[in-house]
């Protein structure tokens, strides 16, 4: 018999809160527990794919690094490709990128220019939105390519940085909100 799946506030449970990683201030989110229990793992991909259906979805995009945990395992269940955006200078053949603020700095990501087909529909997944600056950068290339934005699908979202508001024009769905 299968368990149920979990709600929202038991994966909430199971993320450990380490103070000051990776430097002082910072409350770092481990997700690691998640992953390391079964029907939390299972349930919290379940809880991403939302109301989608196979067939619903061409492809999901998984941000660099996390992100590609939750996003592989839900492209698997919606039977639906898998596309990594991945920071500069880490995909082998030719790349569109898209440039992003950091807290000290800029960052930049890239996605294969042949990885989505003008039309497709794209759920976008990733671990944790905290500013929004990589999650708006990879909607930016998602776009670039003609591809559409069904969603964009966290598991962890640090509401007090309010980086729902740099994805405004899309539906955003968080778990976990901090």
């Amino acid at each position: 018999m299968t368990q149920p799946c979990p709600t929202p506030s038991e994966i909430e449970r199971a993320i450990r809160t380490i103070p000051d990683f990776p430097k002082p201030g910072i409350q770092f989110k481990d997700i690691t527990p998640v992953l390391a229990n079964a029907r939390l793992f299972a349930g919290s991909i379940e809880l991403l794919a939302g109301g989608l259906k196979p067939g619903m979805v061409d492809a999901v995009v998984g941000i660099d690094a996390r992100g590609f945990i939750f996003a592989a395992a839900v492209a698997i269940k919606l039977q639906a490709g898998f596309v990594p955006v991945r920071k500069k200078g880490k995909l082998p053949f030719r790349t569109h990128e898209q440039e992003y603020d950091l807290e000290y700095g800029k960052g930049i990501v890239a996605v294969h220019v042949d990885a989505l087909k003008p039309g497709s529909r794209v759920l976008l997944v990733d671990d944790l939105l905290a500013t929004g600056g990589t999650a708006m950068a990879a909607a930016a290339l998602v776009q670039r390519l003609g591809a559409r934005i069904l969603e964009i699908s966290f598991l962890i979202e640090l509401g007090f940085l309010h980086g729902r508001e740099k994805l405004k024009d899309f539906p955003v769905k968080s778990l976990v909100v901090y």
